[in-house]
């Protein structure tokens, strides 16, 4: 793909989050990710419809009539990515590959953080960091983000999730909001990702592909593990041939669930096939209301 190609598409998600992010999304990103306290903006008259809570009674007394001391939010939320560039993101059977997907949830969220006046930050990972872009604001870090998500040549394939939260752990001195965006074809994550999660606020995005999930009759069928390179041959006319796959799929999705509910660490289960936004939005006035 040349040079032309890639900010054609990249302008292209750029365009379609931007409008979700001012039409649907950006007060849900607001209102779930409160500033870190208040600061002091202006005292003023007291104006019909104003809470007499916000009344300075020290100088409503020096005047002789009400004032009141408005505070703003103060923002700045560091905001960083935890994205699986593994060679497993890199396969798709319906409308999206997965890094596509995951290009395009990371759009929506930055543009939204950036919005909030928040700053935004990526780790990229395979089985070894990638590409660190450390937390700051601006829209061209927002797409150097979105490029290197989408067209980051590695040469490494497989994943290692630990290793890059061990990372994040390290580089991230602030609290920070971490958005962890993966298929987790990884092992031996738990412990590092509920540590990491006593320090940060963790939210897992998990992205799958109807074809993973469920094995279609399609006759002999020819796979390829894009992590490995290993070669594998079924007959999917096989009825239990592809009961039994199904079974040890559903069976690792639950296990990978009842993991994240032990880690306390709310989690999204996202599809190639299917509009995310409505989810998303569900999945933040979920996580809202479970803080009240």
């Amino acid at each position: 793909m040349d040079t032309a190609e890639i900010l054609k598409k990249i302008r292209k998600i750029e365009i379609t989050t931007r409008k979700l992010v001012n039409e649907i999304f950006s007060g849900e990103y607001h209102s779930m990710f409160k500033g870190q306290g208040l600061e002091f903006s202006e005292i003023r008259e007291y104006q019909t419809g104003d809470s007499f809570k916000e009344i300075d009674w020290n100088v409503t007394a020096r005047y002789g009539h009400p004032y009141i001391k408005k505070f703003k939010e103060t923002r700045e939320l560091n905001v960083i990515f935890l994205i699986d560039g593994s060679s497993s993101t890199v396969f798709g059977t319906k409308n999206l590959l997965k890094n596509e997907l995951i290009a395009e949830l990371t759009a929506l969220l930055s543009f939204s953080a950036l919005s909030n006046n928040d700053k935004v930050g990526m780790l990229l990972f395979s089985d070894k960091t990638e590409v660190y872009s450390p937390p700051r604001k601006g829209k061209k870090n927002a797409l150097k983000i979105l490029r290197d998500i989408l067209y980051y040549q590695s040469e490494n394939k497989t994943t290692n999730l630990e290793s890059a939260i061990k990372h994040i752990w390290s580089l991230a001195k602030k609290k920070s909001i971490i958005f962890i965006i993966s298929d987790f074809i990884s092992e031996d994550y738990e412990y590092s990702l509920k540590i990491l999660a006593k320090k940060h606020d963790v939210i897992a995005f998990k992205i799958n592909d109807p074809a993973e999930l469920e094995m279609p009759k399609a006759g002999l069928m020819h796979f390829q593990d894009p992590e490995t390179g290993e070669l594998f041959s079924f007959n999917t006319s096989s009825k239990k041939l592809r009961d039994e796959y199904n079974q040890l799929t559903k069976e690792r999705e639950a296990d990978i669930n009842e993991s994240f509910k032990k880690m306390n660490i709310d989690m999204l289960n996202m599809s190639t096939d299917k509009p995310y936004i409505f989810d998303l939005i569900k999945f933040f006035k979920y996580r809202m209301a479970k803080r009240r």
